[in-house]
Formats: structure tokens, C-alpha cells, sequence
């Protein structure tokens, strides 16, 4: 019973407006900080019919993106945050309260902002109705399924998703104000010990202002674990859905094997692994790619699991994690290409067969584009050989010969066995592409 009095709350417009006008003092605020130009500030339409729709793991910036690109338009906009405890229980039909308050709050307007809008039950029906009446809106949202899915059945063709991923390289460079330019020998060793850094915290903006990293990401994980995930989805074994939660960021990359992980948490159905683990995908914790292959039934097998960002895979409490700079490496090229991919519309795989595996396919369609491979360090014959070789394993099974070995530091063109290898240090790769 008091599951269902939480779900419904009636919140009267004195209240809301208290809310909302504190609301907007909290981004009247950002306009005095320091704030990072992204590159996905030029995927938003604001002249669009549609909603844009920014989504992503918790505090990765998808607020601050959106407020910088209305700003810069210099349009007449409002906001409500609907992430806010004040206004928890909320239903839709409250809505036209809030369009009631928030034109007394801001006068005319013709742009709408809502922040994770997803937690009010039934948000479609107002974003429909607003669309409808020619108002620009834009969303932001934590969860893909809550978010996805809505959009999916209700606002088909009505919505366009931008995807956002905490900093690359080449931001927290820009607000660490580290030169990404330069080729002086003073400039790049300042990129690498920026990268260094980068690689140990990754990128979530307010880490660059937290001493304790720490504790800030155990907080974000234990707050998408529990409030984004084990709430929503009520979650029956939360000790071990959790546990499972942690181990996988532990040892990501990894292929995700549903009996081997029933086996380990003690947890019956294989069904229940395969939906926690699309749970953590779905709240932007882990993302997944494919296996690489011409027939569909593979592509949907054996998924591989990454976390969102490397301050994942050990800034928590209890991680018991080492460096792992390679699976570091990996995961920084990974998000990396995920946010080409994004946006251009290509795919991307990762290859393996008995006779070796390529970390990263591109795919434009059925038209390989690039083959990637990554290595922390490429001195040692066996591992160079084994790189190599992977992506020439590559070559034969796509025929691809855009072909890139990314390490740490090294840096050379090659050729092997008749074709072209560039190899690249990532942090330098990272900020051209």
C-alpha cells in the first residue's frame, strides 16, 4: 500500500512553483562556470518538429549540453528537472501545471526543457500534446528502456536520440586547458600525462572538481543500482543482482556468459541473468557490442560488455580491482568509437574465432569501414605478433584494409604480409578522430 501512495502525488501549484523557480535559479547558476563545447551540441535541431532527446548514463552532462545549445541559439526557453525528490510520484496529468507555473515563472516561451522527464509516469501523452501545439521540445533521460522505448511506441517519427558519453579525451583536455594541438615536445608530454590521468578518473565532468573520485563514483553506481534499476524494475535478489552489477565492471571487457553467471550469484533462470544484465544497459552502466558475423543468429549471441567509462571499473568501493591498463585502453577507444558510430549511423562488432579476435570492427551496413585493434604495449614479440595478427584475421574475414593498432605511446606505419598497418598511441588518436 505504500508503494502505490508514493506512485501517486498531488503536488498544489504554490509548491511547484517554489520548485520550479528553484529550478531555475540552479541554472541561472551555470551561467557564471566553465562549461565544455561538445561535439553533440551540433546534433540537436532546435528548428526540428521532432523532440531531441539526449540520453545517457547519470551525470555524464546531457543538462548542461542542452543548456549550452539553448543558450548559444539565444532562444526563449523554460526547464523543469523532474530528477528532484520534491517532485517524485508525479503523474502526467500534473503536467499542465507545471506548462501553467513555468509560463508564470518565464513568460513566453517557445522552447521546453525537461530533464529526465522518463520518471513521470505516462510523459509521452504531455510531449505529444506539445509537439502538437508547434512547441520545441527537448528531453533528457537516464534509462533507454523508459526513455527508448516510450518514444518508440508513442512518439514514432515525432523524436530524434542523441547519445552522450562522459568526456573524451579531447574535453577533459579542453577544460584542463591541456593543449590538443601543438607538436612541441613540452605540448606532448603535457598530453601524456594528461592522458595518464585520464585513464586512472575518467571522464565524468564533476570528477574534474571532486578530490575523492571515490566515493563520488560509488554514490553514481550505488544510485543507478539502486533508485534506476531496482526500483523500477523491482528487483526480487538485490544482493546478488548487485554483486553481478560489480563483478561485471570488475572484469569488462568481457563476453557475457548467462549460465556461467547463474552459476556464480546462485541465480536460478538464465532469463533473470540476461534481463539484469540488459537492466545495467539499459540505465547506460554497461554497453554491449556484437559479434562480428554475416548471420544474424551469431550477432545476437555472445555480447560483450564494457563499462561506460574506466572511473567505473575501479573507482568504487570494495572494487578490488588492479590497473588493468589494457581493458582501460580498450574501453577508452571503445567509448570512443561508439561516439563516431553514433554519430554517423555506423556499427560496430568486435571479431573472434578459433584462430585469434580483433577488438573493434566498424561497419557502415555490410561494409566494413575499419578494423581495430588495441594493446597498452606492443615490446614484447609475442604480443606484437598476436596484435598483428589479429587484425590481419581481420582482413581475411572482411577484406577490410583500413587497419589500426592502438597502443600507449608507440607510433609507426608498417607493412605486414602485403597490407598497411598504422600504429597509433591513443591519446593522440583520440583527439582527431
Amino acid at each position: 500500500m505504500a508503494s502505490k501512495t508514493k506512485q501517486k502525488v498531488f503536488i498544489d501549484k504554490r509548491t511547484l512553483e517554489v520548485i520550479l523557480t528553484d529550478q531555475q535559479e540552479e541554472l541561472e547558476a551555470k551561467r557564471g562556470d566553465k562549461l565544455c563545447r561538445r561535439k553533440e551540441e551540433q546534433l540537436i535541431d532546435l528548428q526540428s518538429p521532432q523532440a531531441q532527446v539526449v540520453i545517457g548514463v547519470r551525470r555524464s552532462g546531457k543538462s548542461t549540453l542542452c543548456f549550452q545549445t539553448l543558450e548559444n541559439a539565444g532562444v526563449k526557453y523554460a526547464y523543469a528537472d523532474f530528477d528532484d525528490e520534491r517532485l517524485e510520484g508525479m503523474e502526467s496529468k500534473q503536467l499542465n501545471d507545471v506548462l501553467e507555473v513555468l509560463y508564470k515563472i518565464y513568460g513566453d516561451f517557445n522552447y521546453l526543457f525537461l530533464d529526465e522527464i522518463q520518471d513521470v509516469k505516462g510523459w509521452h501523452l504531455f510531449v505529444n500534446r506539445m509537439l502538437r501545439n508547434k512547441m520545441h521540445v527537448i528531453i533528457t533521460g537516464s534509462n533507454a528502456k523508459l526513455l527508448s522505448g516510450e518514444l518508440a511506441t508513442h512518439l514514432s517519427g515525432r523524436a530524434k536520440e542523441i547519445h552522450l558519453y562522459p568526456f573524451s579525451f579531447a574535453e577533459y583536455c579542453d577544460m584542463n586547458e591541456v593543449d590538443t594541438e601543438k607538436k612541441t615536445t613540452k605540448a606532448e608530454g603535457f598530453r601524456r600525462a594528461a592522458f595518464d590521468k585520464y585513464m586512472k578518473d575518467g571522464g565524468f565532468p564533476e570528477l574534474l572538481f571532486m578530490e575523492d573520485k571515490r566515493t563520488y563514483i560509488s554514490n553514481l553506481v550505488d544510485n543507478i543500482l539502486k533508485r534506476d534499476i531496482e526500483q523500477r524494475y523491482k528487483i526480487s535478489y538485490k544482493t546478488a543482482f548487485e554483486q553481478m552489477a560489480h563483478h561485471l565492471l570488475n572484469v569488462s571487457p568481457a563476453v557475457v556468459v548467462s549460465t556461467d553467471l547463474a552459476d556464480s550469484f546462485h541465480i536460478k533462470s538464465e532469463h533473470t541473468i540476461k534481463n539484469y544484465v540488459a537492466y545495467l544497459q539499459q540505465a547506460y552502466m554497461l554497453v554491449g557490442i556484437k559479434k562480428y558475423s554475416s548471420k544474424s543468429k551469431v550477432r545476437v549471441t555472445q555480447e560483450k560488455v564494457y563499462a561506460v567509462d574506466v572511473a567505473m571499473m575501479n573507482q568504487r568501493e570494495n572494487a578490488f580491482a588492479g590497473e588493468n591498463l589494457g581493458w582501460r585502453l580498450e574501453t577508452i577507444v571503445l567509448i570512443q568509437l561508439l561516439r563516431k558510430c553514433k554519430q554517423n549511423g555506423w556499427d560496430l562488432y568486435y571479431l573472434n574465432d578459433r584462430s585469434g579476435e580483433c577488438d573493434f570492427i566498424v561497419c557502415d551496413g555490410n561494409n566494413v569501414l575499419q578494423a581495430v585493434q588495441v594493446a597498452y604495449d606492443i615490446s614484447s614479440d609475442k604480443t606484437r605478433k598476436r596484435e598483428l595478427g589479429g587484425l590481419l584475421l581481420a582482413n581475411r574475414q572482411t577484406q577490410c584494409e583500413n587497419l589500426l593498432l592502438l597502443t600507449d605511446h608507440e607510433s609507426a606505419d608498417i607493412e605486414k604480409e602485403g597490407h598497411h598497418i598504422s600504429i597509433r598511441p591513443v591519446y593522440e588518436w583520440s583527439i582527431t578522430v
